[in-house]
């Protein structure tokens, strides 16, 4: 990938760069990067061929600024097949972040057939035309399947990572989802006035990994009183579902 990345390391630590700032602050980071960094972390030490991380909850407690973060893990659960990590976002010596991770170890499925949901039947993202406009910035490509963020009905797209997390790093199919999976906030919350909620965390559930390069979300379900929000997104790639995400939000104004 030739653009910024959004993390460039020096030694232990993670140097965040501008391609990585967020929407709500110009000088603090976007939710995907600290999602990814956390979710990378935890597959980079702790994960295995035989154990599928399943399970991914990010809670975002502060807006961390450009200072070097450092990303700390702790197992909580080393067992046969559960596994359980924790991990913390230390942005500047601050803890801007954590993350607790469930990973299970693959085996086969059990007899008998279980209902599941119709395919989507979106079309292919390589059938389909680039967003008239770049995600964020170019933070990410888009490629519109049906509903505007903007309004008021159910919505679906394909998005695509256009930069490293960390320079140097391809990105594994759980990273590239795991920096994904933050868009469920803007997917399910935003409305005809633009988006209003900054999301708290934000859960990865899988049942497998992606393939290839595009990830599609479609949105599910929206509520919200007294300015708390919750929101859930399907998750696909171009085979089938492959999961969900889920995020908890609050009423949130932009600062200048």
């Amino acid at each position: 990938m030739a653009n910024e990345p959004f993390f460039r390391k020096d030694g232990d630590r993670f140097v965040p760069t501008r391609a990585g700032v967020g929407p709500w602050n110009p000088n603090s980071l976007h939710g995907r990067v600290i999602v990814g960094l956390l979710g990378a972390e935890i597959e980079r030490r702790h994960g295995a061929p035989e154990y599928l991380p399943a399970r991914l909850t990010v809670d975002m407690y502060r807006l961390p600024d450009l200072s070097p973060v450092e990303v700390v893990t702790r197992v909580v659960k080393d067992g046969y097949r559960i596994k359980v990590i924790d991990a913390e976002f230390i942005s500047g010596g601050v803890s801007a972040g954590r993350a607790t991770c469930q990973l299970l170890r693959r085996t086969e499925n059990p007899p008998g057939t279980v209902w599941r949901r119709e395919p989507w039947g979106a079309p292919r993202p390589q059938d389909l035309p680039p967003s008239s406009a770049p995600a964020m910035g170019g933070m990410w490509e888009m490629r519109p399947i049906s509903g505007e963020i903007r309004g008021a009905g159910p919505r679906r797209t394909w998005m695509a990572e256009v930069r490293d997390l960390v320079e140097g790093e391809p990105l594994t199919p759980f990273v590239r989802v795991a920096v994904a999976a933050d868009f469920a906030s803007p997917f399910a919350h935003a409305g005809d006035q633009g988006l209003g909620y900054i999301n708290t965390d934000v859960t990865l559930y899988l049942h497998r990994e992606p393939v290839g390069e595009w990830i599609g979300f479609e949105s599910f379900s929206h509520g919200a009183t007294d300015g708390v929000a919750v929101g859930d997104c399907l998750v696909h790639d171009e085979a089938g579902q492959i999961g969900s995400a889920s995020c908890t939000a609050l009423a949130q104004k932009r600062k200048a």
